[in-house]
């Protein structure tokens, strides 16, 4: 083939994550076209609402996903903590780029770190996850609701009074913003959200042209990572409408996956790390997921998704 179609959101850090494939690619395979095609989708028109009361099933990929069944784009680029748990019939991840860091950061106004923050201060954040485990933290805390691209977060956050606010690395340093970053939070503090940091490349299943293309950029650690967080997630039942983190690494073939389910007020916290063979990351995923719901995760679960609906 001479052409090829790569479907994605038009936001910043979308455009980027696009061009960063395409550039991949074009350095394998100089031969062949690659054109970028922006596609509009239900998470980019709704930005007044919290994602936790939209639901999230699809809500950054669906749009993208239908023009890539129907032939309209080759390849679908995502934030892979975007995707769903599971990929829509016809369609599979044909590649995991390797990894960025997957830490959140602190933005804050006077360049105090999380323990550095004064009593009361107001964190902005649009993650339930993050709620969660920041106020298992520091109690004190004042969460405050945000929403919006990066470009718009940093503007409101600089027009407001908060005092912080909380971001992906990933996202930040990638559109250059690095400078503001405060402080890398370590993931024992916040675990990262399941994929976080990872680009994902959607082909159709049956497109073995294609999947030969992009197989070439599937880094098979990050891959093994994300199968471990994607099986904690999916084996949870969870998304943007429920508090979990999950967080896997490699070494010398061994996979260890740290979960955690929070309540939204963070203060019941379940927790696990497990290790396994980096060759089996989906068994370790569900292991560790049902070692979450021994504790009595399920409750907390429960509650989250009462409280969105």
């Amino acid at each position: 083939m001479n052409r090829v179609v790569i479907g994605t959101r038009g936001s910043d850090l979308a455009l980027w994550q696009a061009e960063f494939v395409r550039r991949l690619l074009e350095a394998e395979f100089p031969e062949i076209e690659f054109e970028i095609k922006i596609i509009r989708t239900t998470g980019d028109d709704v930005l007044d609402v919290s994602l936790s009361k939209i639901g999230d099933k699809g809500l950054f990929t669906r749009q993208i996903e239908a023009q890539l069944l129907s032939g309209d784009i080759d390849v679908a680029v995502h934030s892979l903590k975007d995707l769903q748990t599971e990929q829509p019939e016809g369609l599979t991840i044909g590649a995991v780029c390797k990894r960025e860091k997957p830490n959140d950061v602190l933005i804050s106004r006077e360049g105090k770190t999380l323990d550095e923050l004064p009593q009361g201060a107001k964190v902005a954040t649009g993650s339930l996850r993050r709620r969660s485990q920041l106020l298992a933290y520091r109690p004190d805390l004042e969460i405050i609701d945000i929403r919006g691209n990066l470009n718009t977060r940093f503007r409101k956050f600089d027009e407001s009074d908060l005092d912080a606010m909380i971001l992906a690395y990933a996202g930040v340093e990638r559109l250059g913003m690095g400078e503001r970053i405060t402080e890398l939070i370590p993931t024992d503090v916040l675990v990262p959200a399941v994929g976080q940091g990872s680009v994902a490349v959607e082909i159709r299943s049956n497109d073995t042209d294609v999947a030969a293309i992009v197989a070439r950029l599937d880094d098979a650690e990050t891959r093994s990572c994300v199968m471990a967080e994607r099986a904690l997630l999916r084996r949870l039942e969870g998304g943007c409408q429920v508090p979990i983190g999950g967080y896997a690494t490699v070494e010398d073939e061994t996979l260890t996956l740290d979960g955690i389910v929070g309540s939204l007020d963070g203060k019941r916290i379940f927790r696990e790390t497990r290790s396994g063979q980096a060759s089996e990351p989906e068994h370790l995923g569900e292991y560790v997921a049902q070692a979450l719901l021994d504790q009595g995760a399920d409750s907390v679960l429960n509650e989250s998704r009462a409280a969105a609906n």
